[in-house]
């Protein structure tokens, strides 16, 4: 179906990780498909490798990318950003706001109804990303960000969630969604698939991550740590990433002994890291629908992880792998057998790999994001709208299954 192009402008704090690699993907195709494409982002977070992908974004996007300082808490600060960020897209006059993560997502509504107000039809687009999800609705915090959710949602068009387990998160923590809302899982290139091969070198585990507890690099360097005492060697780790605690990390690897056994690499491109070890650990405590995992299993690496966020929607059958997050016993318990025996996880990443492929791609992912733009906007008729907005999927039960949701969506 033939449609005039929108003009889209995504919105989000941080430019790292996951969440723009999400970003860079859907803007990329959107514009690809005959979109005019912008993108908004936090000016002072990132490393030189996380700036080098927003310039490389950059010259592939018709309304540029711009920068303003964004705080991560909330503080008086956001004002002069909300205001800095309104006059820049006020005046690129957009279709569609879509924002990405907590503070994405309020900077995006917020700025969209001050431009409806002004006569502007705009399209509020919101996907937490995990975001505000992840506190704990029983502590202050949790509470006063649910409750900003929940005032924001009256000023919501849109909500697009990256797996089941967030749609129920939002459901539970702020409630039942009034916007129209859809379940998009994040998808990958085609090159992507092409399996990687471990270098000869190569060490006994890999962490690939931000470096930061909610992540779990402080339980997989506690795992090493346990496999020394157990056995009297400590397996050999490469931990590629970078965050916040980057330095409390690098100081446990020493208190434990472990200096001669772990090397920081800092960031590096998923499939290049792949090459450094025959296991890949993703040891989190809490995530929405990471892209390392779709990446690992992509490249039909063995891989360790944990029963958090959409990490069982991908791995479906093989969902009783999964181990317990937080658990420093079990996680341990992982990475002894995957060194006693290798054979069983290929296996187990030769048998998930299966129908990655047809499910979670970027031209599937587009494609239903920017038909839920055009039919908020009437461009395109509505595919039961009502019930999509009033229901919810049914639960997913393994790659196939999600398949066959999107085709039906």
């Amino acid at each position: 179906m033939t449609t005039d192009p929108l003009r889209i402008i995504h919105c989000v704090r941080s430019p790292i990780g996951g969440i723009f690699r999400h970003i860079k993907d859907l803007a990329t195709t959107q514009s690809e498909a005959g979109h005019q494409v912008g993108v908004i982002c936090d000016s002072t977070t990132g490393s030189d490798f996380d700036n080098a992908l927003v310039e490389e974004l950059r010259p592939k996007l018709a309304l540029g990318v711009a920068r303003f300082p964004m705080q991560r808490q909330l503080t008086f600060q956001d004002m002069a950003a909300t205001w800095n960020i309104y006059k820049h897209i006020r005046d690129l006059k957009p279709d569609v706001l879509h924002g990405h993560g907590a503070k994405g997502g309020a900077y995006a509504r917020i700025i969209g109804t001050l431009l409806r107000l002004k006569g502007q039809n705009v399209t509020r687009i919101y996907c937490p990303h995990g975001g505000s999800l992840h506190y704990d609705p029983h502590r202050m915090e949790g509470r006063v960000y649910h409750g900003i959710e929940n005032l924001l949602a009256r000023f919501t068009d849109g909500l697009v969630f990256v797996s089941d387990y967030e749609y129920s998160a939002f459901e539970t923590k702020v409630g039942h969604p009034k916007a129209l809302a859809r379940v998009v899982y994040n998808g990958l290139q085609p090159e992507e698939f092409t399996p990687v091969t471990e270098n000869p070198d190569a060490a006994d585990f890999l962490y690939i991550g931000m470096l930061r507890d909610l992540k779990g690099t402080d339980l997989f360097i506690e795992a090493l740590y346990n496999i020394r005492l157990k056995t009297g060697t400590a397996p050999t780790a490469k931990i590629v990433g970078e965050g916040p605690d980057e330095e409390r990390y690098k100081a446990m690897v020493e208190r434990f002994g472990l200096s001669d056994k772990v090397t920081f690499l800092g960031a590096l491109p998923a499939r290049e890291a792949f090459k450094l070890a025959k296991c890949v650990v993703v040891p989190s405590r809490a995530e929405a629908m990471p892209y390392i995992i779709l990446e690992t299993v992509a490249a039909k690496r063995p891989l360790i992880a944990t029963r958090v966020g959409g990490i069982p929607e991908i791995f479906g059958r093989f969902a009783s792998r999964l181990i317990e997050p937080g658990h420093i016993g079990k996680l341990t318990m992982s990475m002894e057998s995957a060194m006693e025996s290798p054979a069983e996880l290929q296996i187990a990443a030769e048998g998930l790999r299966t129908c990655l492929a047809e499910t979670f791609s970027v031209e599937l992912m587009s494609d239903r994001i920017t038909t839920l733009y055009q039919e908020l906007r009437g461009v395109v008729p509505p595919e039961s709208v009502a019930a999509k907005s009033s229901s919810r999927t049914a639960p997913v039960t393994g790659a196939q299954s999600v398949l066959a949701r999107s085709r039906n969506q």
